[in-house]
């Protein structure tokens, strides 16, 4: 492990708090409700973010993959982040998605920046696959277009070698890395090419069945999308990996996560639209709508919809 690099103190400050939050607890990626005309629902987004914040999460990533913030608008965006600031009123650290090509995701930082949000989540950039210096180059770039930090998230056609991780610990705001392949012996390698301090994290689609696997190599924070639609489950899971409840962990695994997975890959674009549809049992005994997701995802098959409520019901059981 190389030396810590020297960071501005709110930078520093910011990273110490969700590097807290991410020794705590699991990460929650809340999802952006929607009314039937397809408009930003912001009363509904409080109702869920009050749900998620009940079970005491380590950190808020907001209009992020979950978010469906694809589909997002920077008006939309900046609504989000503010009113997500709003209600977490500094119990928790805010982290805002930011992504497309460089300019837009410059735009979306500053965004976030003006929402008052916490951190940035850097997302790929859209469709292109840049070469190396191309991804360092567009990470240091949107880093250079806000004074938050920023976590870079690798996934799809972004993958990071350790000598690009060496150089992007340089730039002073970029304090972290997000993990969406599950490639344990290239994290191995980034980890060992990190400073002291860096953070990263597991975000690989239903990043529970991996946890394991991640912690072993040091990388023992993770996001949740399970915890949108029950975080009960969620918090569950990750409090028995932490006292070592192979028992608790194992019969999650094999009758809820396991499951859901194969569930969750019988269509596209289920990691969201299926959880989004699932959630709105739990929305409907609090009284809000999270509605339906945007174009170009589209809602799940009905019967597949009823499976994961079933699994639900199910796994709420285990942990009840």
């Amino acid at each position: 492990m190389v030396s810590p690099v020297e960071r501005p103190e709110h930078v520093a400050e910011a990273a110490q708090r969700l590097s807290q939050g991410m020794d705590r607890s699991v990460l929650a990626f809340p999802l952006t409700p929607f009314d039937q005309d397809g408009a930003v629902d912001l009363k509904a987004f409080e109702a869920h973010l009050e749900h998620q914040l009940a079970a005491d999460p380590g950190a808020l990533f907001v209009a992020c993959g979950t978010g469906e913030y694809f589909s997002l608008d920077l008006d939309e965006h900046e609504a989000l982040v503010s009113a997500a600031v709003r209600v977490a009123d500094g119990r928790i650290p805010v982290v805002a998605g930011a992504g497309h090509g460089t300019p837009l995701a410059g735009a979306f930082a500053r965004s976030s920046e003006r929402a008052g949000a916490d951190a940035v989540l850097l997302l790929p950039p859209y469709l292109v696959n840049g070469p190396q210096a191309g991804l360092v180059e567009h990470t240091r770039r949107v880093c250079a277009a806000t004074r938050l930090p920023v976590i870079a998230y690798q996934r799809s056609q972004v993958s990071f070698t350790p000598e690009s991780l060496t150089e992007l610990s340089t730039i002073p705001n970029l304090v972290g890395v997000k993990d969406g392949h599950g490639d344990l012996d290239q994290m191995q390698r980034l980890v060992l090419a990190a400073p002291e301090g860096f953070l990263f994290f597991n975000g690989v689609p239903t990043a529970e069945l991996q946890a394991r696997s991640y912690a072993a190599i040091g990388v023992s924070a993770y996001s949740s999308a399970i915890h949108a639609v029950a975080p009960e489950i969620s918090h569950a899971f990750h409090a028995a990996l932490g006292r070592g409840d192979d028992a608790l962990v194992d019969r999650l695994l094999n009758e809820f996560f396991v499951p859901w997975v194969r569930l969750r890959d019988r269509g596209t674009g289920y990691a969201v639209s299926l959880v989004k549809a699932a959630t709105q049992d739990r929305a409907d005994e609090l009284g809000y709508h999270v509605g339906p997701v945007r174009a170009p995802l589209a809602q799940p098959a009905p019967e597949h919809v009823a499976e994961a409520r079933t699994l639900i019901r199910a796994g709420l059981e285990i942990v009840r």
